[in-house]
Formats: structure tokens, sequence, C-alpha cells
């Protein structure tokens, strides 16, 4: 995929970083109007047919924020004095009768809906996906930073779309957390959490926190800080969160969204006869399945979390999932940390993927590339790829936020400053 420069005049962006309006609106219609000219996958169920997805937009990268605003945002010790308003405000929030009211529980089939069809695209209001963040608290706020300065110029407030995964790698995991209750909290309907594996990974007994994952250290870290309340009950509404989240989302203009894929092939007939999309397998493949990048077809393992999908098992989801009302042609996932922070790959180019990862610094598990990295972003654009933003943030500022590990490469822990 080609990059425009948010300063090369290509991008219609002002010199300030920030993209207009109307250049966003003409190339969406320019989109659509494609996408009708094209052929349409067939129409199932009476359904009006969804037109095929067409060649993704240019990424827009950004280099000209405001980064000395950033990192003032991204420090975790004020972070850490709003925490107990935070929990106590989140807490109450999902105390609500009728539930929390975030960002399309409107069009749960039922209150325990979590493989959710959302009834309309809704143009006027902006919808970003921010993918997998395990504490980044700098990629956060820069990608809030750059969604913010686009909202200056539309009339509506943007919506946004979080991955999961806010957990584990030794990041700011308790910061992030407590963003995202603040971000909730102040506008519910505008904010939409997905779980992440990790997030699905975390436990608690009564006693102790525990993961089925590894790395696991933000368990670790909460069982290290039982005795801190507020701490704790960070942990206990991460889980409450994670148990209203949904697992997947799909969009009237053949988008899903999810953290990791799609009901893999061996749940393709049971699915078809009981039309039960939140059957506890289907929703777990939301989460856990990865992408294979050239593959055609990967076997489902089903004795572990570790199954991979190909680019002709998603045409092969895609057909079913059209066959049972729910027309499917392209997807948004996070998951996989690969090293440009997106990924478009060729081999899935009649149902293409987007994969999208919000890390600005390179993970202890990540063994190879630069120290250094460029999260993403994505706005949703109407039958098409939603279109990647990524983020520069400045060398010294990454090395302040997440130091460098040693040559014994041992990281800095999460949250390693907050009281024990």
């Amino acid at each position: 995929m080609s990059e425009i420069p948010v300063d090369d005049p290509r991008s219609g962006a002002a010199p300030d970083g920030i993209p207009e309006a109307r250049v966003g609106d003409s190339a969406r219609a320019a989109v659509m109007a494609e996408s009708a000219s094209g052929p349409s996958e067939p129409s199932p169920n009476g359904c009006p047919p969804v037109p095929s997805v067409t060649a993704a937009l240019p990424v827009v990268a950004v280099r000209e924020l405001d980064w000395r605003a950033v990192g003032e945002a991204a420090n975790a010790s004020a972070v850490r004095t709003r925490m107990r308003v935070a929990v106590e405000r989140m807490e109450t929030l999902l105390d609500r009768a009728g539930g929390p009211g975030l960002l399309f529980d409107i069009d749960r089939a039922h209150a325990s809906d979590q493989a959710i069809r959302v009834s309309e695209m809704d143009e006027a209001s902006p919808l970003w996906i921010i993918g997998d963040l395990h504490g980044d608290l700098l990629a956060l706020e820069a990608a809030l930073m750059q969604i913010r300065l686009h909202a200056a110029t539309e009339s509506r407030a943007p919506r946004v779309i979080f991955l999961g995964d806010f957990i584990d790698d030794e990041g700011f995991g308790l910061e992030v957390l407590v963003r995202i209750f603040e971000l909730i909290v102040e506008a519910p309907a505008q904010v939409c959490v997905i779980a992440g594996n990790h997030d699905e990974a975390l436990s608690y007994d009564g006693a102790r926190f525990g993961s089925s994952v590894s790395p696991s250290d933000f368990a670790d870290f909460l069982n290290a800080n039982l005795a801190h309340e507020w701490i704790a009950r960070v942990g206990k509404l991460a889980l409450r969160l994670t148990a209203h989240a949904p697992r997947a989302l799909f969009f009237p203009d053949g988008l899903l969204v999810a953290h990791g894929g799609f009901p893999l092939v061996d749940l393709h007939a049971g699915l078809e006869k009981s039309g039960n999309w939140n059957d506890p397998a289907c929703l777990s493949d939301f989460v856990w399945a990865r992408m294979h990048p050239k593959a055609r077809r990967k076997m489902p393992n089903r004795f572990s979390h570790g199954s991979q999908f190909g680019y002709e098992d998603f045409a092969d989801f895609c057909a079913l999932s059209a066959r049972m009302g729910r027309p499917v042609t392209h997807l948004v996932r996070g998951h996989d940390h690969v090293e440009e922070r997106y990924a478009i790959y060729p081999a899935y180019r009649t149902h293409p993927v987007l994969t999208t990862v919000a890390l600005s610094r390179r993970l202890n598990r990540e063994r190879f590339g630069p120290y250094e990295r460029a999260p993403t972003l994505a706005r949703v654009v109407t039958w098409t790829l939603p279109q990647v933003y990524q983020l520069y943030p400045p060398s010294d500022l990454i090395h302040a936020v997440f130091p460098a590990p040693d040559v014994d490469g041992a990281g800095t822990g999460a949250s390693a400053d907050a009281p024990e």
C-alpha cells in the first residue's frame, strides 16, 4: 500500500496535519461509486446485495502531532492520581439498570449477544479502530490526539472501537485500563471495546488473579498489589468489561471487526444449522484465531488456541455468512504484532483483511526489528478497508516512556513504579 504523508497535497491535509473533511467525503464517494459499478455478492435471504470491496486507500503518515502534549498525557503517575474517580464512575456505569449503553449495545439481539449485527453505518459519525495496546500508554494518547485533530474538521463526535489486548507485555496495563474507563464514562455511546485474547485470559478466583496466556505479567502485577484496593478494583473491572464486551461486529457494508478472526471451517456446518453466532466455540475463534499471510487453508486445532486461517478459509466463511444473512466481504483485526504495525496481505485480495496494532515499541517477545515502532489506527470508510493512519512518535519520546531493555533483555515492568 502506498503512503501519503500528512503534509503531501495528495492527502488533502491541512498544514497542521488535520485531514480536511471534504477530502474524506470525496474519497468515500469515489470508493462507493467504484463499488457500485463492480460485481456484487449474491443477495442472501432477501438482503440487498453487498458490493465487492475496492482497493485499499493510501496510508496516511502522521509525523506532526503535538508530541509534547502527547508525552504529557502519557504520564503514568498523573493517570494513577485519577484512578479512584475513574474506577468509581466505571463501577457505577456497569451497575446501571439496563446495562452501560456502550457503542453498538443497542444493536444486540439480546442482552448477552456478543456477535453483534450492526444495524447501520451512520457515516455522519466518524468511526475509528485502535488495535492491540498491551499497556502502550504513549500509542493510546497519540491515537486519541490524532482522532481529536481529525474531529476538529467534522460536525459529529468521533466513535472508537478498541480491538482489546489492553494488558501484558510489561507496559502500563493499569494506566491504559484507567484511560479506557475514563473514555467510556465520559461518552459510553461513543466507545466500543472488543475483547482480546489477553483480556479474555485474565481471571480471578476470589483470592488471586490468574491468566491462561503468556506473557501474563499483568496478573502478576495485580497479585503483587492485592492490598491496594484501587489497583485490585481495576483488575476486577477489567474482568467485568471483558464479560460484557462483544467478540465480533458485523457491519452492513460487509465489514467484520474482531480481535482475531472468525469461526473456522470445522464449525461451519453446525453454525449454519443452528444459526447461533454466540456458540462458545464461534466466540472463541473471533478472539483467538490467527491469520497466515499466504496459506490457502489451515487445519483448525481445537486442542489449543493456536489455530490459524488462510485466505480460502476466509472466503469460505464469507460465503457461509452470506447464506446466513450476514454478508462479510472484508475483515479488520489485531492480534498479530506485525513489524510495520499494520498488514494487508496480497493473498487475501478477493476478501481483504487489515491487521492493525497500536504499539510504539518492540515487545520483549518480538525478536527482530527496530525498538522504535510506528503505531497505527484506522478510520472506517464504507465499502473498502478502513484507511490506515500510521503515527511516528519521536525516538526520544518512545525511549522516555519505554526505556529500551538492557543487554540481558530485562524490560520495564508493568506499572513498575505503582505502589505494592
